[in-house]
């Protein structure tokens, strides 16, 4: 059965054969060659098309978008700039130095030395966003403990106490010495206005909160001046500091010394009234009232020093001498004159020359 099911299909493959041939035979074009070959079929090549793989394209990243036109950070312009630029803009200006004014000094100071700090990238972020003409704020952290520190310092530099003018013997003549204003600085009100500053990103000029303390004498207050020269037996009237007069007086005993130093005319009383002082040599001696006899004379120019002045005398013939009780006589015409060109207040040195 296995040998009649082969021999079939043989013979079926060659009748399919022939029935090929009839038909290749039929199909040739009717005018073309009478002369038919048989056997050899030819085989066309086919190209065969790889599938193309198509790879997506990444899109293109965007560039950061610029800030609004007119925005501000902190008073800082950034509009139409992109937002690395304007951080770099606003650091700029933030680190800038605050400057100070006091009187007529600047100072600069380093915000960061301050213990400010600002955050400009949050407010950059937050400008991207923002509207055209937005006004923004800058948020900055400033630290109490440093701006206090800077402002004692800043006060212990430049704060003064005022000096009065002064007067000096050089050289056994006056000179001035002019002193100065003082200053006081308000600590509490500058270390507000730092940190305000700061925080609202100005950096000034910036006017220290301080009081000028003024002198109470200037060098052009001054008026006349004595020079009393205690072994010359003479007194030297100036004019502040240019020589105006010399006269010839009576100085103290060896045994009651005119004393050296400076002082001031305390007091000035026309025709006084001589009074004994507390001392030996005064003992059972009583007032004496205004006139002729009186040892002061008619003028009396008591001085700082306890129980010392200069007053006129009756006893012309001890002029020139170290003859009194530690007061400085003058001829009665000559204190008068004198009375008359000083006043209180007027400084007094005594020297031992």
């Amino acid at each position: 059965m296995r040998r009649i099911g082969l021999v079939l299909l043989l013979v079926s493959v060659l009748a399919g054969g022939v029935a090929a041939a009839s038909v290749l035979a039929d199909s040739s074009p009717p005018n073309g060659p009478t002369d038919t070959t048989t056997g050899t079929t030819e085989t066309v090549p086919t190209t065969t098309t790889e599938p193309t793989t198509t790879t997506p394209t990444q899109p293109k990243p965007k560039s950061p978008a610029r800030i609004a036109a007119g925005v501000t950070v902190g008073g800082v312009y950034v509009g139409g700039l992109l937002p690395n630029a304007a951080e770099r803009v606003v650091r700029a200006a933030f680190n800038a130095r605050l400057v100070l004014r006091i009187g007529d000094k600047r100072v600069k100071a380093i915000p960061r030395r301050l213990g400010a700090r600002a955050y400009v990238k949050p407010a950059i972020a937050h400008a991207r966003s923002a509207r055209a003409g937005a006004s923004l704020p800058l948020v900055v952290f400033v630290r109490g403990a440093l701006v206090r520190s800077y402002v004692r310092g800043l006060a212990a530099r430049y704060a003064r106490t005022e000096v009065d003018a002064q007067v000096a013997l050089r050289n056994l003549r006056p000179v001035i010495t002019p002193g100065h204003a003082g200053l006081r600085i308000d600590r509490k009100a500058t270390i507000l206005r730092i940190v305000q500053a700061l925080r609202q990103n100005r950096r000034g000029p910036l006017v220290v909160p301080s009081r000028v303390l003024r002198q109470t004498r200037t060098a052009n207050e001054f008026g006349p001046v004595i020079v009393i020269r205690r072994a010359s037996n003479a007194l030297y009237l100036y004019r502040t500091t240019r020589f105006r007069r010399r006269f010839r007086v009576a100085t103290g005993q060896s045994a009651y010394p005119t004393p050296v130093g400076k002082f001031d005319i305390a007091v000035k009383w026309r025709d006084p009234w001589w009074y004994p002082p507390p001392s030996p040599w005064a003992a059972g001696l009583k007032p004496v009232p205004p006139g002729p006899g009186n040892p002061l004379g008619t003028r009396w120019m008591g001085l700082s020093a306890p129980g010392v002045g200069i007053h006129g005398t009756p006893d012309s013939a001890s002029i020139g001498y170290s003859a009194s009780h530690g007061c400085i006589r003058m001829l009665i015409s000559d204190a008068e004159w004198l009375f008359n060109h000083v006043q209180v207040g007027t400084p007094v040195f005594i020297v031992s020359a």
